[in-house]
């Protein structure tokens, strides 16, 4: 552009000073006086001129029109910039008081560090005193039944002669005996605090170690403290409990690994004792439960919403034994009623047959499903009959899978009937029922089946 434009300017100076009159001088005659004369450009060097002039004039808009085009991108740069720069201000000040606001969650980690091991001295100085009353307590117990062995050994040469003696004796063993219960129920409630105050250090400490932040001479999260987080994982824990006690204290979706199992998920119920491992909801008829021996092993449904978890996955957490089974049952007056039995769960060898812990007496609501199970109750599908009524398959002639014995006591994986339940019996035999609360033909509004270690009833 700059060579164009030197070029014509060139030109144009060229042809302007041929183009102007000048005088041209020449010999006359002598005596003859000098004559000037005037030349002009022809026409053509006008026209030339001209239009170099105007080729000139539109590259120099084109020129100024570039040069405007390019300070307006350089003007849109230089806003974009000072965005970016206000910006960086912004997150900079955000990114200040986050550090602040950790630097003060670090002293209170710290505070609550120091409160963790008060409490853990006290409780140790609590065992400490525990031990010394049940020493001092086996102490007495010998010296008492070396005086009860001198006094009998003693009445016995004697021949009893005085029987108001034998009757003190007997008044002075209860009394020691009473003594003693409540010493032993004193040692039972300190031992169950003792627990109690164990899971809560626990929790603590394991939400200490997941929450301390570290800094480094920055105030930002060293890399070596990143590198140990990563290093050292969390072990997956098997239920929902042991997930209780690594501090988590929201209900909901976690994934659980039981000894011996892949990975999957499950719905945990977190309360204040402990962690539940849900294993069956239903809440509105959103699933069909009438399905098949392979579903039923497997699992379906929805984990935040209506599900069966899979005999399989309920197998492999509470095989270990020493879980209680906890039912959660509602009525459509919103009544509700809870049944706790201590189960135990065999394997597909055993067609995941459910044995109930045997009990002197069930009470009303438990023996709808513990009377039948105490010997063992295998699951039944309308595809695999193994239940104990002969020549009937009651998950065909009612709905769903369940453990059967009968038919007739209890069915959870019934059908859905929204209120009113349907008028005719055949009908309504089919829902969702348990006999001993509001009685067989009575449609249940909504249950929950949820496991747990037997610990967590002692909580």
């Amino acid at each position: 552009m700059k060579t164009t434009l030197a070029a014509l300017t060139l030109c144009l100076v060229l042809l302007l000073a041929t183009g102007f009159p000048f005088e041209k001088k020449g010999a006359l005659q002598a005596g003859g006086a000098k004559e000037k004369r005037a030349q002009y450009a022809a026409r053509d060097d006008v026209n030339i001129i001209a239009h170099g002039l105007l080729q000139l004039g539109q590259n120099l808009k084109e020129h100024v029109d570039k040069t405007k085009v390019q300070m307006r991108d350089i003007f849109t740069k230089l806003k974009a910039f000072n965005r970016t720069t206000a910006e960086l201000g912004r997150e900079s000040q955000r990114l200040q008081a986050e550090g602040e606001t950790l630097k003060a969650r670090a002293l209170e980690m710290e505070h609550r560090e120091g409160q963790l091991l008060n409490i853990t001295a006290e409780l140790k100085e609590k065992a400490e005193e525990i031990q010394q009353e049940r020493r001092t307590m086996s102490e007495r117990m010998s010296r008492l039944e070396r005086r009860v062995d001198s006094m009998l050994q003693g009445h016995m040469n004697s021949g009893f002669s005085n029987s108001s003696d034998a009757g003190n004796i007997q008044l002075l063993l209860e009394a020691q005996n009473r003594r003693i219960d409540d010493l032993v129920e004193r040692i039972r409630l300190q031992q169950d605090k003792l627990d109690k105050q164990n899971t809560r250090i626990r929790t603590l400490q394991i939400q200490l170690s997941r929450q301390r932040p570290s800094f480094s001479s920055t105030d930002g999260p060293s890399e070596s403290s990143v590198e140990e987080q990563r290093d050292s994982p969390l072990e997956m824990a098997a239920d929902c409990h042991e997930l209780f006690l690594q501090g988590e204290t929201i209900s909901g979706v976690y994934t659980i690994q039981p000894d011996n199992s892949e990975p999957f998920s499950v719905f945990c119920e977190i309360t204040a004792d402990g962690g539940w491992t849900v294993i069956q909801r239903r809440q509105d008829g959103s699933v069909d439960f009438d399905q098949l021996w392979e579903a039923y092993e497997k699992g379906f449904g929805s984990l935040n919403g209506e599900f069966w978890l899979g005999l399989e996955n309920i197998h492999a957490v509470a095989k270990r034994g020493g879980y209680i089974l906890n039912i959660k049952l509602s009525d459509w007056g919103d009544d509700i009623a809870s049944v706790q039995l201590p189960f135990q769960l065999g394997g597909i060898e055993t067609n995941y047959s459910l044995q109930i812990q045997e009990s002197d007496t069930f009470g009303t609501l438990e023996s709808s499903l513990g009377t039948d199970a105490i010997l063992g109750l295998p699951f039944t599908t309308r595809d695999q009959d193994n239940d104990s009524k002969a020549n009937i398959n009651c998950a065909k002639h009612l709905s769903g899978g369940w453990w059967f014995s009968n038919c007739g006591r209890s069915n959870l994986n019934g059908r859905y009937f929204q209120s009113p339940p349907p008028k005719q019996r055949h009908q309504r035999k089919q829902g969702i029922f348990w006999k001993t609360w509001r009685g067989r033909y009575y449609p249940l509004k909504s249950s929950t089946m949820m496991i747990a270690p037997f610990v967590i009833k002692k909580s």
